[in-house]
């Protein structure tokens, strides 16, 4: 037992010595900052199951995934005691792939999808007491999303906008110049983002789309996006 109390005692004045960083912070009305990190981009994928004019059944699936790296701003606002409301536009660029296939063939294409976006959502975070240096939180919000690469030679070609929900957790650790927080978020969008045919032609205004690309182009019924994100934030 005395032992134990020596290590009790012992424990709590190391932390009672321990200083605490930039102490009133979080009670800023506002402030600001960036965040750098990578990313993974995927598809929620619904197949048509049409059959095509030679008669075959199209279909596709998510066969790659490439991590991609993102950067981004932050702006806060304290709005109560533990709860922050923060508008976070990021830039985004990754990588997909995607398989195609039919009720007789293993694998006939793959076509790599490059995607440009910036997002910009708005959440709310919930922040727990913070104890000395570091403090854990989740956040959770909507926002929308505009992707900027579109390769106009490509059988599948992706709509501009989307929007989505998003939530993650993080983590704060609290220096003497600035807090650093590790986070993960994910965001699932709601809009179907996958062009059909019809509106690649009236988008185009008469230009040539390649035939052999239509199987592929019909046999996705809806696409939607996934957003996973590993972040470090600096404010």
């Amino acid at each position: 037992m005395k032992k134990l109390a020596a290590i009790l005692v012992l424990i709590s004045v190391f932390g009672h010595a321990v200083a605490q960083n930039l102490p009133n912070v979080e009670y800023k009305r506002f402030h600001f900052g960036f965040s750098l990190g990578l990313d993974v981009l995927d598809f929620g994928i619904k197949n048509s199951m049409v059959i095509a004019p030679d008669g075959k059944t199209y279909q596709a699936e998510v066969s790659r995934l490439q991590p991609g790296f993102n950067v981004g701003l932050i702006g806060d606002v304290r709005l109560c005691n533990y709860l922050n409301l923060r508008l976070c536009p990021t830039f985004y660029i990754a990588d997909r792939t995607l398989t195609f296939m039919n009720d007789r063939d293993d694998m006939l294409y793959e076509a790599d999808i490059r995607s440009t976006l910036i997002t910009v959502p708005l959440l709310l975070k919930y922040s727990a007491v913070r104890i000395k240096n570091y403090g854990i939180y989740v956040l959770a919000g909507a926002g929308v999303l505009f992707d900027f690469s579109h390769e106009q030679e490509h059988p599948i070609l992706l709509e501009y906008f989307d929007y989505f929900v998003e939530f993650g957790v993080g983590c704060t650790f609290y220096t003497k110049y600035f807090r650093l927080s590790p986070e993960i978020k994910f965001a699932l969008g709601f809009n179907n983002i996958h062009m059909n045919w019809s509106r690649r032609e009236e988008k185009i205004n008469g230009g040539y789309l390649d035939p052999e690309w239509k199987p592929y182009n019909d046999a996705l019924s809806k696409l939607t996006s996934r957003l996973f994100t590993f972040s470090l934030n600096f404010e």
